[in-house]
């Protein structure tokens, strides 16, 4: 897989920027805030059509446009695709895939695979357990493009069940003094027995995958974690589905769904949320028995991230057949040298890597050699006289 060309219109900072990248590695170089993560984000958006950074299209959008585009060009085994993202300040996104216009975002998902490692995230290890649900639904999409659709599926199902759990709770308190209020109350809960069984449905597809993920990737993330800590240290990646069920067959996960939706029934009335499913989650990260997050010092988490970073991008080779991209955010001067070797060492020729840095310190001799080197200045990208 190789991105040989991008195209920014509108975009952030950039008003129109192309981009032609000639080596399997590139540096972007240039002072904070000039638009360097940008690129990356831009690259980002086209793999898995979302952003770390903004939720609304609007901010994506150079100010003082009122449309904003991503193109690129991508080679892989199969042959040449082109890619294209229509970001509106107003209105829906719209895609296109070698010039044909998609309906649906399943068609363009997939089509470029990329793995992002930042400074921010450190927030894998220490943040709250959002953020490796996030990690983890984000891989999935990747890896199985069909599980966006799923997921989307399931919050709709949670938000209207959660509005009508309030909508219950709401009745409930008028009804103690209101009796015409039972009759609808009694209404609400057969349509949330309805919106039980979707729940469990849906919630079971969704917590079945991240558990296959996780079992690959969890020994992948440990052999990098035992040669990057010199084999010190032994990691440990659990998962805590929301929802324990003995079996892994979709019937048996269902059942245990149900379950314990009416275990909870009450807790959920008084609540007016729903307190049942895999929107709660959890990824624990274990360091020689002792949660990462509570006692692993700094040193100890950013080991942990590479090694669920590096495990990434060969779990996505060995599902999708071709090596990803490699978008390394300003991460180099977050790392000790025997990190930064490490990485670098990992990489290789293997990925096509983009790299944004602040300095050029960093990099031995051979591989400013051997990198693409663009120097960044307020929305701007060009040869840097380093190349």
């Amino acid at each position: 897989m190789y991105l040989k060309s991008l195209h920014l219109r509108a975009f952030r900072n950039y008003a129109d920027q192309q981009v032609e990248f000639n080596a399997q590695k590139t540096i972007l170089v240039g002072n904070n805030a000039q638009g360097k993560s940008n690129l990356l984000e831009a690259v980002e958006l086209l793999s898995t059509l979302k952003s770390h950074r903004a939720s609304r299209d609007r901010d994506l959008i150079l100010e003082g446009a009122g449309v904003g585009q991503i193109l690129a060009t991508l080679e892989r085994n199969y042959g040449q695709s082109e890619l294209a993202i229509t970001l509106r300040s107003s209105g829906r996104r719209t895609l296109a895939r070698d010039g044909e216009p998609l309906r649906r975002q399943l068609d363009f998902l997939g089509v470029l695979n990329a793995v992002r490692f930042s400074s921010l995230d450190l927030e894998l290890v220490r943040g709250a357990p959002e953020c490796r649900r996030n990690w983890l639904d984000a891989l999935l999409v990747q890896l199985e493009p069909i599980y966006a659709h799923i997921l989307h599926q399931y919050y709709q199902v949670l938000r209207q069940r959660n509005a009508l759990l309030k909508d219950i709770r709401q009745k409930e308190t008028a009804a103690q003094t209101q009796e015409s209020q039972i009759a609808k109350i009694d209404r609400d809960f057969s349509q949330l027995d309805l919106w039980d069984k979707q729940l469990a449905e849906i919630g079971s597809r969704v917590t079945r995958r991240r558990a296959r993920v996780l079992e690959r990737l969890a020994p992948l993330a440990q052999a990098w974690h035992n040669n990057i800590s010199g084999k010190t240290e032994i990691l440990e990646i659990k998962y805590v589905p929301n929802i324990i069920c003995m079996g892994n067959d979709a019937a048996s996960v269902q059942q245990a769904f149900l379950e314990k939706i009416e275990q909870r029934r009450i807790a959920e009335q008084q609540l007016g949320t729903t307190v049942v499913g895999p929107h709660r989650d959890e990824v624990e990260l274990i360091i020689n028995q002792t949660p990462a997050k509570s006692y692993g010092s700094q040193g100890q988490q950013r080991t942990l991230v590479l090694a669920l970073k590096l495990a990434e991008l060969k779990l996505i080779e060995e599902v999708i057949g071709e090596s990803p991209l490699l978008l390394l955010d300003d991460v180099l001067a977050e790392l000790d040298p025997n990190r930064q070797n490490q990485l670098l060492d990992a990489i290789q020729g293997r990925f096509q890597t983009l790299i944004t840095t602040t300095h050029l310190n960093s990099f031995d001799a051979q591989w400013l050699k051997s990198s693409q080197i663009f120097s960044v200045k307020t929305g701007k990208i060009m040869n840097s006289v380093f190349s």
